[in-house]
C-alpha cells in the first residue's frame, strides 16, 4: 500500500523535489496517467476548492505540457490550447505540481508595468511511480544531482500495468462533451473539430515551439461567389468589411476600468505621496472622477482646492478623503477649467517666491559687506536697519532725530581680536554661534574667519566649532548637499 501523493509548496522546486527528471514527454505522459488511475493524490483533502479528482482535464493540460520543450507555458496559451478557463488552467498546474510530476525551474513574474514572464517546469516523475512499478534506477555521474536518475530496469510484475499506460500516453486526450443533447452535441463537436483544424494550422505562436505543422488544404481553393440573384435579393452578406471598432494601432477602445487605470497610474506617477500605493486601490478610490471624464490635470486642481498636504501616513485613504464629493462640485468643464487656471497660478506664485528667496540669500552671502563677529553687535545693527526702515517707510521713528542711528553705525566695526573680550562673552557668543549652526547659519564664523583670520577666529569660538562651520558653509554651495528646517 503506497502512501497518498501530495508535495508541500516548500519541495515543488527542481532543487528540492525528491522525484526524477522524465527524459521525454511520451515516458511522463506514462506517470501522469498512472497518478490519474491510482487514485493516491485527492485534491480536496488539501484544499476546499477547485476540482474534485484529478482527471481527464488535468490529463488534458498536462498533455499540452508533453509536446513543450522546454516546459515554459504561458496561462493564456494554455487557455487557447485547451479551451479552458484561466481559473482552470492554474488550479490543474497546482495539482500536478502538488502531484509531484511538475517543479519549478523558474518561478514566472508579474511586475507593474511590463510583461508578465511565464514560469519554466520541469517534468517529474515521482518516486512512487518507481516504486509501485519495480523500476530501478541509477545516477550515471556521482557529480549529478538526484534528480538525474535514470531507469535502468524494471520489475517482472511492473511490464503489464507499463504496456497498458504506453497504450494510455499514446492517444490523445479530448476535451469532455457538455451533457446535452445528441443532435445539438453533434453540431457543436463538428464546429468544434473545424475551429481545432483552423487552430492547427493557424500561425499562433507558440510560447516554446518544437514542431510545425503543414497542411495540404487551401482555404482559398474553396472559395466561390455567390449567385447574382442572392446578391440583388439581399440575402448575401456583402463583401465590404464592417469599419472596426478598434484603435488606429490595433488595441481596443478603452473602456470604464481601463480609463480608471490610466487615470490611476497618472497620479502615482504625478503625487510623490501615493508612491508605492496599489495600483488596483487607486482606480477604485479614483472611479468617481475617472467615470466623470477627469484628467490628472484636473485632479490637481481639486487637491490645490482642499488644501496642500505635509504628512500623509496612508496615501490611498488620503485619496479617497480629498476626492469625496469631487465629481458633483467640480461638476461643468467651466468649473474644472477655473480650478486649473487656480491651480497655476498658484504654481506660478510658489515659483517667483522661491526665486526670491534664493535671490535675496545670494545677495545675502555673497555680498561685500562683512557683518559683525560679536552676537550683541548683531542684535543692534539689525535695531538699527529695522529703525533706517521705519524711517524710509514713514513709520514712528522718521520724527525722532538719527542720533541713534549714528551711534550704531559707529559700533559696527569688528573688534580686532578678541583680547578684550571677557570670558563670560566670548562663552556667550560661542553658545550663540552654535545654537545658529545647528540650524544651518554659518555666517558668524564665516564672517569672524574672513574678518580676523582663522586662527582669531579659532580663539573666538574654538577649533572644533571653526572647523564645521567651514565644512558646512563648503558643502552648501554644492548641488550634492542641502540642509535646513524640517
Amino acid at each position: 500500500m503506497l502512501p497518498g501523493l501530495f508535495v508541500p509548496e516548500a519541495c515543488q522546486w527542481l532543487s528540492t523535489t525528491a522525484g526524477r527528471v522524465a527524459l521525454e514527454g511520451y515516458s511522463w505522459m506514462q506517470a501522469v496517467h498512472w497518478v490519474a488511475g491510482s487514485g493516491l493524490y485527492k485534491p480536496r483533502r488539501h484544499r476546499s476548492h477547485g476540482p474534485r479528482a484529478f482527471g481527464p482535464t488535468t490529463v488534458l493540460v498536462a498533455q499540452e505540457l508533453a509536446l513543450l520543450f522546454p516546459c515554459r507555458p504561458g496561462i493564456e496559451y494554455l487557455r487557447r490550447r485547451t479551451g479552458l478557463s484561466e481559473r482552470t488552467v492554474e488550479y490543474h498546474l497546482g495539482m500536478l505540481r502538488e502531484a509531484g510530476l511538475l517543479a519549478y525551474v523558474v518561478r514566472g513574474t508579474r511586475i507593474r508595468g511590463e510583461k508578465a514572464q511565464a514560469s519554466h517546469f520541469a517534468r517529474v516523475i515521482p518516486p512512487e511511480f518507481d516504486q509501485a512499478l519495480g523500476i530501478r534506477t541509477v545516477l550515471r555521474d556521482d557529480t549529478d544531482p538526484e534528480y538525474m536518475r535514470a531507469p535502468c530496469g524494471i520489475a517482472e510484475v511492473g511490464r503489464e500495468l507499463m504496456a497498458k499506460l504506453a497504450a494510455k500516453a499514446a492517444r490523445k486526450v479530448r476535451k469532455p462533451r457538455s451533457k446535452t443533447g445528441s443532435k445539438g452535441s453533434g453540431k457543436r463537436s463538428r464546429k468544434g473539430a473545424q475551429q481545432g483544424l483552423a487552430a492547427g494550422v493557424s500561425g499562433e505562436a507558440r510560447c516554446t515551439p518544437m514542431q510545425v505543422g503543414t497542411s495540404a488544404v487551401f482555404s482559398a481553393g474553396g472559395t466561390h461567389s455567390p449567385p447574382e440573384e442572392k446578391l440583388a435579393s439581399g440575402e448575401a452578406k456583402s463583401p465590404v468589411p464592417k469599419k472596426s471598432t478598434k484603435r488606429a494601432g490595433g488595441r481596443p477602445k478603452q473602456n470604464k476600468v481601463g480609463r480608471r487605470f490610466q487615470l490611476a497610474g497618472e497620479l502615482v506617477q504625478e503625487l510623490d505621496w501615493l508612491r508605492g500605493c496599489s495600483m488596483p486601490r487607486i482606480a477604485w478610490v479614483a472611479r468617481g472622477v475617472a467615470d466623470a471624464g477627469w484628467t490628472v490635470t484636473d485632479v490637481r486642481a481639486w487637491l490645490h482646492l482642499r488644501g496642500e498636504v505635509t504628512r500623509v501616513r496612508r496615501g490611498s485613504g488620503l485619496l479617497a478623503v480629498l476626492l469625496a464629493e469631487a465629481e458633483s462640485i467640480l461638476d461643468t468643464p467651466a468649473k474644472r477649467t477655473e480650478a486649473i487656471e487656480q491651480w497655476r497660478g498658484a504654481q506660478e506664485a510658489a515659483r517667483r517666491h522661491r526665486i526670491e528667496q534664493i535671490r535675496a540669500r545670494t545677495e545675502r552671502y555673497d555680498g561685500d559687506w562683512t557683518g559683525p563677529v560679536s552676537h550683541r553687535v548683531q542684535q543692534e545693527v539689525a535695531a538699527a536697519f529695522a529703525k533706517v526702515r521705519e524711517v524710509v517707510n514713514g513709520g514712528r521713528a522718521a520724527a525722532a532725530d538719527g542720533e541713534g542711528i549714528v551711534i550704531y553705525a559707529e559700533t559696527t566695526p569688528a573688534a580686532p581680536g578678541v583680547q578684550g573680550l571677557r570670558d563670560e562673552e566670548i562663552a556667550q557668543t560661542r553658545n550663540d554661534a552654535r545654537q545658529r549652526l545647528m540650524m544651518g547659519d554659518t555666517s558668524p564664523i564665516t564672517m569672524a574667519v574672513d574678518t580676523l583670520g582663522r586662527p582669531e577666529a579659532e580663539q573666538l569660538y574654538g577649533p572644533a566649532l571653526v572647523r564645521r562651520g567651514l565644512q558646512l558653509a563648503h558643502g552648501a554651495r554644492s548641488s550634492l548637499m542641502t540642509y535646513g528646517h524640517r
